[in-house]
Parts: C-alpha cells; structure tokens; sequence
C-alpha cells in the first residue's frame, strides 16, 4: 500500500531523543524528512556507540549552520516548502535563531510547527534542563514502579522520551489534514509531561479505584497473579492473570488445586499465596515455565533482553525487528497498515510457545 503520509513534507531541526524518533516515526510512515543537523559531532551522540543513527533511518540529513546567513537562510527556504516542522529546543531558542513560529507563518503560513520539549513551552520548569527520568517522576507515574520501600526506575528513554516522542507525532498528524485543507497552520505543543499524564489516564483510573497509590493492597504490587518472579537459573518471567477465568487456568496450570479461584480477590490470602508462587518459579528454570504457560491464557511472557527479543519467535514472525552485520539492532516502524478488505489472516493458535521453550531457554 502507499504509505498513509507520502507526499508530505517536514523539516527535523534535529536534536536529541524524542524530536528525531517523533521524525522518525513520520519518516516510518511515508513522509519526506529533511534533518537540519548542527555541524559536527554531537557529546550525547557519541556517547550511545558507535553505530549507524537509527533515529535518521528515512530521512535526508544535511548540516547547517544556523546562526550563519546562508545556513538561515536555506533552513528558512527548507521551511517554505514545508507541510510540518519538528524542533526540540528549549523555549526561546528557536526564536532567537530567526525560526520561531512568527518568522515561519511568514513564509509558510499553513505550517504544522511542532514543538518537542521536556516541560513544554510556559510554566516554572519550561527553561530548565530536564531528560526521560524526570519527566515520568513529575507525573507521579515514577512511583507506581515502586514496590513498598524499594526504588523506582523505568527502562531508560522508554517511557518519557519515546511517549513525548509518539505524542508529537500524533499531535502533527491530526494538525495536518486542517493545515492542507484551510491554509492554517499550528503549534503543536509536545510536552513530555503533558503527554505522559495523558497516558497515565488509566493510572488515574486504577487509583480512583483504589488500586494505586492507596494504603490498601494493590492488585498491581501486592497480588500473587499480577508480578514478576524469579527463576531457578536466575531468569525471570511475568504473569498478569487479573480475569477470574484467567486466573483459575493459571491455577490449573500451575497445580494449585488446594486454591478456590472464587477467592482471588481475598487480600488476607494473598501475602501467603505470593509465596508459593515465588518458590515454585524459583525450583524451574525460565524454559519451562515458557514450555508450559506461554501461548496459554494464563497472561504469561518470559523477561526477555534487547538481544532476546529480537530472536523471540512471535517477534520474529512479525518482522519487528532487524539485525544488520554489526549485530545493531533496528526496529520496524509502527503501526502497520493493510488494504480494509485484505488484513492477514489470524494464526492458529498452535502454541507457538514450544517453539519459543527451546529458544527461551537457551535464550
């Protein structure tokens, strides 16, 4: 199929993190990305290794200088015959370079301007200095990784970063279409923190329930069906049975024919009942509790390494990921998108898990 954004235009004042991965994402899609780099090597960059940029995959990239006249003055033409733009400066910056959004409408005046930052463009924190860990601390959702008395800690870039990342894109694909249509550009405003707290939607939900950030036993901290445990070769696996009728086959699975699943939700019972899950994972390695619960409906998937996944079965079916001559891993771009009348079929459910048991296990 033609890609769903090929024809449109942006320009990438490139940056670090979310502002070249939100380019990226449109890139994935079929939009014409120019990346304006700053010339020379960039602290942080060279930092993440030495392999090819991921995050330019698709584009043009082209280094200019801006504070020059004719560096200015190109960015400026690139701008013109733009549909969208992706900055992620610090407020103010852009506009002291002759680039901000007032000098743009001037040339392009149905410009999506889209504007990728940690703490947005106004409020307290706006100019100061912040990454990833910061912003997911600032939303309060750094605290549901906790367990009672221990750390938190998100996997790097994930959460903050590659969230505010998928936010701007988003937010300039839906800004787009009024933009070609009525000659009237915007300002996108990708905040990281905004976008987090939206997504923190459903958090906000659970602890309205009374699920979290509460005295009373969380099911998604203290609760024997929703954890991750530990193996006996020191691998790790998770489950997630927090359905009654997923919870028994767990159960079941797991030989616990002693336990009423009708008493799932009995806190008093679950400290106890923790327990025994922790030291039956604990007597098996990670092959064979993939052997036996994945595939199944018991919410069941091994903890995997980068490396893993990128070999894991399922994965591999699904071309998620590539690995060059290097062993630099790249990752496809999503989501995916088919004819409405020729989506690909299903697969049988054919415990694909077996495949994967001999692979977990090695892996």
């Amino acid at each position: 199929m033609k890609p769903p954004l090929e024809g449109i235009r942006v320009v990438e004042f490139e940056g670090i993190g979310p502002g070249p991965l939100a380019a990226r994402m449109l890139a994935d899609m079929g939009a014409a990305v120019t990346a304006i780099a700053r010339p020379g090597k960039n602290a942080v960059t060279e930092k993440m290794g030495a392999a090819a940029n991921a995050l330019r995959r698709g584009k043009t990239v082209i280094e200019l200088d801006l504070k020059q006249p004719a560096g200015h003055a190109q960015a400026l033409a690139l701008v013109a015959g733009a549909d969208a733009l992706i900055e992620g400066n610090r407020p103010g910056v852009m506009e002291s370079l002759g680039l901000g959004p007032a000098e743009c409408a001037q040339v392009n005046p149905s410009l999506v301007y889209g504007r990728m930052t940690g703490w947005g463009q106004h409020g307290p924190l706006a100019r100061a200095a912040g990454h990833d860990l910061n912003y997911v601390a600032l939303t309060g959702l750094l605290s549901l990784s906790a367990r009672n008395g221990g750390v938190p800690m998100v996997p790097p870039t994930v959460v903050g970063d590659a969230a505010g990342a998928l936010g701007l894109a988003f937010g300039i694909a839906c800004a787009l279409p009024d933009a070609r249509t009525n000659g009237r550009g915007r300002i996108v405003d990708g905040a990281i923190v905004d976008v987090l707290a939206m997504l923190g939607s459903l958090a906000q939900w659970a602890r309205a329930g009374g699920q979290l950030d509460g005295a009373q036993p969380s099911l998604f901290h203290d609760s024997p069906f929703y954890d991750v445990y530990a193996c006996a070769d020191g691998q790790h696996i998770t489950v997630g049975a927090l359905e009654p009728q997923f919870y028994a086959q767990l159960l079941d699975k797991l030989g616990f024919a002693d336990v009423d699943p009708a008493t799932q939700y009995d806190v008093q019972t679950w400290p106890a009942l923790k327990a025994r899950f922790a030291a039956l994972f604990a007597s098996r390695p990670r092959a064979h509790w993939c052997a036996l619960l994945e595939g199944t409906d018991v919410c069941f998937a091994p903890v995997l390494s980068l490396a893993e996944a990128a070999a894991h079965p399922h994965n591999l079916a699904r071309g998620i990921y590539r690995a060059d001559a290097s062993g630099a891993i790249d990752v496809r771009g999503a989501p995916r998108f088919f004819p409405l009348s020729q989506e690909p079929a299903v697969d049988a459910p054919d415990r694909a898990s077996g495949a994967h048991a001999a692979a977990g296990g090695a892996a």
